[in-house]
């Protein structure tokens, strides 16, 4: 089949996060399995959940999915991606998307974008997807912005709204925010443990500086679609649980 895709949920939640965040009730089922649900959606021809997790991993092959225990309790976010894709023995071409374990509401038509725009820029390494937002929105904690060249790769991205508002005869219209959610192929996933750190990721700790740092490339495409309420604490649940009926 063509534009074919697998997808990784990372359920690998971090001590920022509230006590079993995965496992958060919402109309009867786990968030994990919406999650899960949501992934389907997406028509991808396989989904992992990862996770590190033995309670999490039981309810998710519980409801049918398949798991992939991760036990480097160093790794985070790309690099736990990378040791996903070497148990799951997948071949360097494949694409994979990460999508995040904390995100029930998303439609499943962004997913399948971020993976059919790495299909279709052969030159990017790494497609990501981003919303326009307003720039009190961009300066809310947990937002990334990002800059994009004329060809719509990344050339930076920030926990701080860039670019930075100083003109006064020119207003920054809206800002990019990014989803966090990406597409790779899995020959890159098996060698970013490799590349060297620079001190703009070690500063805004965020992992996809490392790509640009070392010369990779990231396209950067506005969602066809909003990515829905993401549960970053426990007041979220309540306003994820409010939009799901409860018959979903």
């Amino acid at each position: 089949m063509a534009n074919e895709f697998k997808i990784v949920i990372l359920a690998t939640f971090d001590r920022n996060n509230f006590p079993n965040k995965a496992m958060v009730d919402i109309h009867g089922k786990p968030m994990i399995e919406r999650v899960y649900d949501s992934a389907r959606s997406s028509g991808a021809s396989e989904i992992v959940i990862a996770t590190s997790s033995p309670r999490v991993g039981m309810v998710a092959e519980d409801f049918g999915a398949t798991v992939c225990m991760v036990v480097d309790e160093a790794l985070r976010g790309i690099a736990h991606l990378s040791e996903v894709v070497d148990k799951m023995g997948w071949s360097d071409d494949e694409i994979v998307v990460n999508f995040p374990g904390d995100a029930p509401l998303t439609p499943g038509s962004i997913i399948r974008q971020v993976a059919d725009n790495l299909h279709m820029h052969t030159d990017a390494d790494c497609t990501t997807l981003y919303s326009p937002v307003s720039a009190s929105t961009a300066g809310k904690r947990g937002c990334i912005t990002m800059t994009t060249d004329s060809s719509d790769y990344v050339m930076y991205m920030s926990r701080q709204p860039i670019p930075h508002q100083s003109s006064e005869s020119f207003t920054v219209p809206a800002y990019k925010c990014y989803l966090g959610l990406n597409a790779f192929r899995v020959g890159l996933l098996r060698i970013y443990c490799n590349l060297r750190q620079s001190e703009m990721e070690q500063a805004e700790e965020i992992e996809e500086l490392r790509l640009l740092y070392n010369g990779l490339k990231i396209h950067a495409a506005e969602a066809n679609s909003l990515i829905g309420q993401r549960v970053l604490t426990e007041e979220d649940v309540e306003k994820v649980r409010i939009q799901i009926a409860p018959s979903r």
